[in-house]
């Protein structure tokens, strides 16, 4: 696989179209560029390895995905579709109840009854979406009306349940929803959070069996295995090449330059960078600077983070027969916690099983205390972690044999999980669309494209959502020309 990483400093290459980042809307824009008979594509990739947040590894008894792990949702959905296309739809499964039947523990070891747990958790997953009218006219906060509606429901209810024990799952339920949304409260997240984001119909969680969802990379490439040979853009793809700058108005052209010293000059650009790596370096990345309407969208727009643990014991995890567990922690247990060392454990919300990993369990943990965990050793994480467990659990809690973490915000290619719209995001009046307006010529000429999750209005966040940028940006270059070839 022609991979390049030499650091040599040549002279400056002249390519057609640059695109920046390997994952699923690089891709995308690259493979579409090049069916389209676009042959002087190449992809720059900072990291040593192909995917971007799509990152699968060996571990346990097959793989494990670090970054996306679901399929999420079937019509309208570019992933499910193309797999229906290719007739590979049996690539995928559902991963069934596992997030809905959990149980519940409270820091005393206490096991919530079941049917408490079953209510609780069908009130606070229809609260939003069964409100689309009240949340157009709210002005709030997505965290102030889910409060507001949840604790109404609750009032509702004939034979009232323990409101503490109420009380302890709904900070616990809104960790969990923060796992969807990457924000660190819901009282940052905009209602347009969910008013602009479009559901794809279907299964929201159809997991990839035992391959792991670089299985799409190889469907979007038409290879068997990316990693010996990349198929579509074979030769066309260096990593450990991270950009420092790029002159978007140099007199040769679009001039890229390189930490390692070498110089690329572009006719095009679609620029796939991470929203957290934008938000971090944009005034420095871009020479001369964006425009108003574009630093808005990206100091607007919010990365969060959301990280995993993998916990792979000698056998499955007791009892074998829950799915999944969520940490209710008692008023004094978590004052005490908050006081300690390990207070970050406080968003860790749960741990669940893993399709096709039986000795496996997955855990979760959102926000600020996962941008900290992140500055820990592996070992001081899972030290705090069996700690956790065992304060929750009155079963004996084996060490794990092995396990791992992830990393996302540390990560200076990244800096972060996937894109929200906070309040802060509408009250500068921007949003996706702003982030994913190219920058043009005097003559109209695409020079600049934006793609990426956090440029789709409605798919934010999603493999689905960045697959659609990455086409969406490559037929505007392709229109271009066609338009272009039409009017000579």
């Amino acid at each position: 696989m022609a991979l390049v990483t030499s650091s040599l400093v040549q002279t400056p290459q002249s390519v057609r179209v640059v695109v920046i980042g390997s994952g699923p809307s690089g891709i995308a824009a690259a493979t579409r560029l090049v069916e389209a008979g676009f042959n002087d594509v190449l992809i720059l990739e900072a990291e040593s390895r192909v995917g971007g947040r799509i990152y699968t590894i060996p571990f346990a008894d097959s793989v494990i995905d670090l970054g996306a792990q679901w399929c999420h949702g079937e019509k309208n959905n570019a992933v499910y579709e193309t797999l229906q296309r290719l007739n590979l739809l049996n690539l995928l499964e559902t991963t069934g109840d596992t997030y809905f039947k959990f149980k519940c523990v409270r820091s005393n070891k206490d096991i919530v009854p079941d049917n408490v747990v079953s209510k609780l958790t069908e009130i606070f997953y229809q609260i939003m979406p069964s409100r689309e009218d009240e949340l157009k006219s709210y002005e709030g906060s997505a965290g102030a009306i889910m409060t507001e509606m949840f604790w109404k429901e609750i009032d509702k209810l004939p034979e009232k349940p323990d409101r503490t024990v109420v009380k302890e799952y709904f900070e616990t339920a809104k960790k969990s929803n923060l796992s969807l949304e990457a924000a660190d409260t819901m009282f940052e997240v905009s209602t347009s959070n969910s008013l602009q984001f479009e559901t794809s119909e279907g299964d929201q969680n159809l997991n990839w069996k035992d391959k792991g969802y670089h299985t799409f990379l190889n469907l979007l490439l038409k290879t068997d295995d990316y990693k010996t040979n990349l198929g579509l853009l074979e030769d066309k793809i260096q990593v450990c090449q991270r950009v420092k700058h790029i002159e978007w108005r140099h007199e040769d052209g679009i001039k890229i330059t390189l930490f390692s010293g070498k110089i690329i000059v572009a006719d095009h650009v679609v620029c796939t960078t991470s929203l957290g790596v934008l938000k971090e370096s944009h005034r420095s990345f871009f020479q001369p600077s964006l425009p108003l309407s574009k630093i808005r969208a990206i100091e607007g727009l919010k990365l969060g983070t959301v990280n995993k643990f993998f916990l792979e014991f000698e056998k499955p995890f007791e009892p074998v027969d829950w799915v999944g567990f969520n940490f209710l922690w008692l008023e004094e247990d978590l004052m005490a916690l908050r006081e300690t060392e390990r207070f970050w454990l406080e968003n860790v919300f749960g741990f669940y099983r893993v399709a096709h990993q039986p000795r496996l369990m997955q855990g979760w943990i959102v926000g600020r205390h996962a941008r900290y965990m992140e500055t820990l050793s592996e070992k001081e994480v899972l030290e705090a972690l069996m700690w956790l467990l065992r304060k929750f659990f009155s079963l004996p809690v084996p060490e794990p044999i092995n396990f791992t973490r992830t990393q996302w915000y540390t990560n200076c290619n990244f800096r972060g999980t996937y894109s929200l719209r906070t309040m802060y995001t509408d009250e500068l009046r921007t949003g996706a669309w702003d982030l994913a307006a190219p920058l043009l010529d005097d003559n109209g000429k695409p020079i600049v494209q934006f793609a990426g999750e956090a440029t789709n209005s409605h798919h934010f966040g999603t493999v689905h959502g960045a697959t659609e940028s990455g086409w969406r940006e490559a037929d505007r270059l392709i229109n271009f020309y066609r338009e272009k070839s039409l009017t000579k």
